[in-house]
């Protein structure tokens, strides 16, 4: 995970589930007033990380760019 204070990132192309969604819950537990960006390739972890982010009250903003999926998780 990299990004400046504000923000952190969550890079899991290439990973497969439940991988990507066990990564955004535990970047979610760690910084809890900050953004979360995920960084994934699989419509599948898209729709499972959403899903689970909307279930804790996070709001989920995508953009699909290039077959990749830029999840921004805010509280």
């Amino acid at each position: 995970m990299s990004g400046d204070k504000d923000k952190k990132t969550v890079d899991a192309r290439g990973k497969s589930c439940p991988e990507p969604v066990v990564l955004t819950r535990k970047a979610l537990e760690s910084f809890k007033d900050q953004e979360i960006e995920v960084i994934i390739d699989s419509p599948v972890a898209k729709e499972n990380i959403t899903r689970m982010a909307k279930n804790q009250g996070y709001k989920i903003d995508v953009e699909e760019k290039d077959e990749e999926f830029c999840l921004k998780i805010t509280k």
